[in-house]
Formats: C-alpha cells, structure tokens, sequence
C-alpha cells in the first residue's frame, strides 16, 4: 500500500526508516524539510507539502506533536481534501477525545477511514521497533492497517471500533506513568533525607516489589536526565491536562491527575517546558519537598 507520513519529529523518523527497511513505497512530509530530505536517501519520496504528500495515499500517518498541530496540517495544510475515497488516516499521536471524535466524523463525512493509533514509548523504543500501539477503529481499515503497524511495533492492543477509545486508552497510560514519575519522585527524596543513596532506593523497591524495567529506566532517567529529553514537560503537561478534559467531559473527578498537572504548568512557568518530562518533574517537585514548611 502507498504510505504518506507526516511528521518527522524524535518519534516520526525512526519509525519511517522502519517502514522503509520492510519496503514499503513511503511519501514523507515534515515542517522542517531537512529531516524529509535524509530520508530520501533511504527510500523516501519527498513531497513539497502535507497536500501532495496525502495525493492517491492508501494510508496517511500522522505523527504531530497536540491538537492545533494536526488541526493545521489535516485543514489548512490541505491534507484531507487531497485524500481519495477509501483512504485510511492513522493518528499515531496522542491527541484529545474531543478531536478524535471530530475527526471521526470528518472522515466519515468525506467516504474516508480514521483510526486512532496512538503508540507507547519513547524515541529508543521507537528507533528498536517495541513500540506498543493502541489501535481504535472499524474492523475493515484496521485489518488493512495492522499488518503495517506490526513493521514498527512489539505489539497491538484493539481497544474498540471507536478511533477515540485507542486516544482515551493512551491518556490513562501517560497518566499513570506521570503518576509513577510522581511517587518516585516523593519515595527518593524521602530515601535521600533518611540517609539513603536514592538510585539503591530504586533498585531495591524494584528489585523487591514492581520487578519493572521501566521503574529501573525511569529512575535512571530521573537521576541523570539525557542531554536531549526523550519527552519533554511540555508534552507531559499537555497530556495530563487532557487526562483532566477527558475525565471531566464523562463527569469523572481526577484528584491526582490535577496536582501533577499543576505541577508540570509550574514547571514550564519556570522556563522548564523543554526538560525532560521524568528529570523535570524530578528536579522541581524534589526542591519543593526539601524546602522547609
């Protein structure tokens, strides 16, 4: 099947190169045309816009980083009146039930098929091809669609025929890593003030509780965040405050939720939007704690 992406960021591009190295004939499309332009040497055709990039596409990804983002690209940039008839948009990013479910019916409108399949994992996940997709759509396009998702992920998880369930599904999930972020962050800062070298807290706790390999990534992430952040606090805050849209639109109180989102819009305030989202988060609610009351 013919392949259009769009969005080239620290997630797009690696998982490009593998539909490339299984393949597949790949359009691509990126704001910043440098990163379309060093996949072309691997394969890629490069389209001077978003709109010729989705021309007679049998599939169109999409991989952006919030709402207005690909509002813009899919509306103004064109993208959905250059789709054909039968074609299947695939949103691989996380976005707002609201959206998802507008897009659903955008689609429908115009003889086209959404399916939201936003993925688990950060950019050296993606680069090793584990990502895990959470895939919500009708039956006949995700049939068509899996056996291209499989090229770049460890595993599927078909959560409904509703493209906005598989987006709901990805909030819970970054919810409960901010959350895991969260509790970290307090139990080391606690292990530090007892006199307890927090990277033995982590690994014991793990060790003896959760036995998780990404409580020990994450910890490590927290206790020497990467030069260049995997996913930044703006992405953080971002998706937590749609966690609270979601809820609140299905009447549902997030307790938790609205304090780790408050706390990452403390920490863009403070100039810490591009940090990294586990380091970040780690960096200022540790100095909140330690302060004296």
């Amino acid at each position: 099947m013919r392949i259009a992406f769009l969005g080239l960021g620290k997630m797009g591009e690696p998982i490009v190169r593998l539909l490339l190295k299984h393949g597949n004939p790949v359009t691509v499309w990126n704001r910043t045309a440098a990163r379309a332009e060093a996949l072309e040497k691997e394969g890629a055709t490069v389209a001077r816009s978003a709109e010729e990039a989705a021309v007679d596409a049998d599939i169109v990804f999409t991989m952006v980083m919030d709402d207005a983002s690909l509002e813009e690209v899919l509306y103004q940039g064109g993208v959905l009146k250059a789709m054909c008839e039968g074609a299947i948009h695939v949103s691989l990013s996380t976005i707002s039930v609201a959206l998802s479910k507008k897009l659903t019916e955008e689609h429908a409108w115009r003889g086209q098929h959404f399916v939201g399949a936003p993925v688990f994992g950060r950019p050296n996940v993606a680069q090793e091809g584990r990502l895990w997709i959470a895939v919500g759509g009708k039956p006949e396009p995700v049939a068509k669609i899996r056996p291209v998702l499989e090229q770049f992920s460890r595993g599927v998880s078909v959560v409904s025929e509703q493209p906005w369930s598989a987006h709901a599904m990805k909030l819970g999930g970054n919810f409960l890593i901010t959350a895991m972020i969260a509790s970290l962050t307090e139990g080391m800062v606690y292990a530090e003030a007892m006199g307890i070298d927090p990277a033995v807290f982590v690994e014991t706790v793990n060790s003896a509780l959760f036995q998780s390999p990404f409580y020990r990534a994450y910890g490590e992430i927290m206790l020497h965040p990467p030069e260049q952040a995997g996913g930044t606090i703006a992405v953080g805050e971002k998706d937590a405050r749609l966690f609270c849209d979601s809820a609140k639109s299905a009447e549902i109180a997030t307790p938790l939720a609205d304090i780790f989102t408050a706390n990452l819009q403390k920490a863009i305030e403070l100039g810490m939007k591009d940090a990294d989202w586990a380091g970040g988060y780690y960096r200022l609610a540790g100095e909140a704690m330690r302060k004296p009351r």
